[in-house]
């Protein structure tokens, strides 16, 4: 049970969020400063900084999250042969499943989180180097569960490649997941 601290903290962390999410659909990234933010979300600037380096990490705060979850799941350990690069593919399926499900659950969140993104190339990099991350987990989660480091590490970036491809092709964040798995179906079907 989280104390009372902690949950004025995630309330406030939420309305950081949430303002943040309307001040940039309203005026545009560039025209909102952290100022903006703290005064929508009725803050102060020195508990906006508490939660958010700044007002770009406060657009990447559920990715965050999903990466915190990742953290924390567990995957099979690897069968007869640590270095099968398909079953260690199939091993992490559930997690990039469930972390797409996650992402695109608010379809219209989803959708002004993808305009914003694409409308800033500083934002473009940030999501790459979220992304990075998430692959980055995905490998160090097999890897601690026994699988070869080099075919957890290709496991994680073949399944965020397949969510980046789905999300590249689709326009529609209610079908991201679907599409990500026929991805890694794709992938899972090379099987010599």
């Amino acid at each position: 049970m989280a104390s009372l601290i902690e949950r004025k903290q995630h309330r406030a962390r939420l309305r950081i969020i949430e303002a943040a999410d309307d001040l940039f659909a309203d005026r545009g990234f560039n025209a909102v400063s952290v100022s903006d933010i703290a005064e929508r979300a009725e803050v102060g600037r020195t508990t906006f900084f508490r939660h958010f380096g700044d007002k770009q990490e406060v657009v990447f705060a559920r990715e965050r999250e999903v990466l915190a979850l990742i953290a924390v799941e567990d995957v099979p350990a690897p069968g007869a042969d640590p270095s099968d690069l398909i079953e260690a593919l199939r091993a992490l399926q559930p997690i990039i499943l469930g972390v797409t499900s996650r992402m695109t659950a608010d379809a219209d969140a989803f959708r002004r989180h993808m305009r914003l993104v694409q409308a800033h190339p500083e934002l473009g990099e940030r999501d790459a180097a979220k992304l990075q991350e998430i692959a980055d987990l995905l490998g160090d989660l097999l890897t601690n569960r026994g699988w070869d480091a080099s075919v957890a590490t290709l496991s994680g970036r073949l399944a965020v490649a397949c969510f980046q491809a789905a999300r590249r092709e689709s326009t529609d964040p209610t079908d991201l997941a679907e599409r990500t798995r026929r991805a890694l179906e794709r992938i899972l079907g090379l099987r010599p």
